[in-house]
């Protein structure tokens, strides 16, 4: 009966140790989790959304500077700039163009392996020859500059095809 009671014991602290590894485990890779709500997309009065302060997030406007980066510049009319900025979108692997308007694009970009979602978006303000724009994850804490990497390279695609 003792040996039974013995190795009972010893599965029941196997459980319970794995379980806690595998409580740290999913505490390492999402970090602090933060899911972006759709409320928080899209342009309020003109600007995106402000970063949230965790690594993982760029935008073009009033940002800090862990967060800030360059509009893309155009010189063609914006009609002709957000197609071919449409066209470009279509090429990025994983990723799919989930609303447009005249003035701004949202689309969606998965990461290769765990496919977490990034929201990448794009403002055409009126009357100016910039978009602005936001790439964040959905998740986590840093992305380890995947946001931003993407984004400039977006900018060169752009670039090379002369807009």
């Amino acid at each position: 009966m003792s040996h039974l009671l013995k190795a009972f014991q010893q599965r029941f602290l196997r459980s319970i140790t794995l379980a806690i590894l595998l409580t740290l485990i999913s505490s390492f890779i999402l970090p602090g989790a933060t899911w972006a709500a759709s409320s928080s997309l899209g342009v309020d009065n003109g600007y995106l959304t402000a970063c949230p302060a965790s690594d993982n997030c760029v935008v073009s406007q009033n940002a800090d500077a862990k967060h800030a980066i360059d509009p893309i510049t155009y010189h063609l009319d914006q009609n002709t700039a957000r197609e071919i900025l449409l066209k470009v979108l279509g090429v990025v692997p994983r990723t799919e163009i989930v609303e447009q308007t005249p003035n701004y694009i949202h689309a969606l970009s998965k990461s290769r392996i765990f496919k977490f979602v990034d929201d990448l978006e794009f403002y055409f303000p009126p009357n100016e020859s910039v978009i602005h724009l936001r790439s964040a994850s959905r998740v986590g804490e840093s992305d380890l500059g995947v946001n931003r990497r993407r984004v400039e390279q977006i900018r060169l695609a752009l670039r090379d095809l002369n807009i």
